[in-house]
This record gives structure tokens, C-alpha cells and sequence, in this order.
């Protein structure tokens, strides 16, 4: 059941990489927007740390990992991510440029990943 989780994991983090570069290959257009990558990579995002959290939970992978496990961390983890796929939902139907929309869904996924390593 390791092997999966750590699979899970991985797919994690693919759909960060989907979101930020996403954001990150767009700093120096003029007609910042939000993409289609930006959407699948919240989708990801958010279905890969449910499933994470609920093997966690359930016992599957020993005592040790979910003695670490902070409710309060991934309900604001959560929030975040719910957000960054509404905003991706809302900015991938409208016309270019969406200068707002691409920052505030670049700034939350950044403040995401400092949720993660810091919290």
C-alpha cells in the first residue's frame, strides 16, 4: 500500500507542476490568462490530496504518518485548493487577458506549497 501512496504522492505533485508552470510561463507575456493546465492541475491537486489524507486516516499506512497529520493544515490546504479550481473553472471560459484571475491562482498555489513545508 506504500507503493500506491507514494504513487498518489507523486501525481501530487505533477499537478503542482501543472499549475505552477503554468503560471510561471506566462510572467513575461503581455496577455497573462488562465489555461486549460492550470484547471487539471487543481483538479489533481485536490483529488490526489484527498486521496492522501484518506489513506492517512484510515490506517493504511501505520500509526506514524497520521500522528503527523494536522486537521487544521489540510482544511486550509483544502480551502486553498477549492478556490484555485474555481478560479481555473471561471478563467478558462473567459477571453484573454485575466491578469487577476493568473495572479491570485499563482500567489494561492505558491502559498499553498509554504502551507506544505512550513506549517
Amino acid at each position: 500500500m506504500e507503493f500506491v501512496f507514494h504513487l498518489i504522492v507523486v501525481l501530487h505533485f505533477v499537478g503542482l507542476a501543472l499549475l505552477l508552470g503554468a503560471f510561471l510561463v506566462q510572467v513575461k507575456s503581455p496577455e497573462k490568462t488562465v489555461t486549460r493546465w492550470m484547471w487539471d492541475g487543481a483538479l489533481t491537486q485536490l483529488l490526489t490530496g484527498l486521496i492522501m489524507v484518506g489513506m492517512i486516516s484510515s490506517g493504511l499506512l501505520g500509526d506514524e504518518e497520521k500522528a503527523e497529520l494536522s486537521h487544521t493544515k489540510i482544511g486550509v490546504k483544502l480551502a486553498i485548493v477549492v478556490v484555485i479550481a474555481i478560479l481555473a473553472f471561471v478563467g478558462k471560459k473567459r477571453p484573454a487577458p485575466q491578469v487577476g484571475l493568473w495572479a491570485t491562482i499563482g500567489l494561492l498555489t505558491l502559498a499553498n506549497v509554504i502551507i506544505a513545508v512550513f506549517w
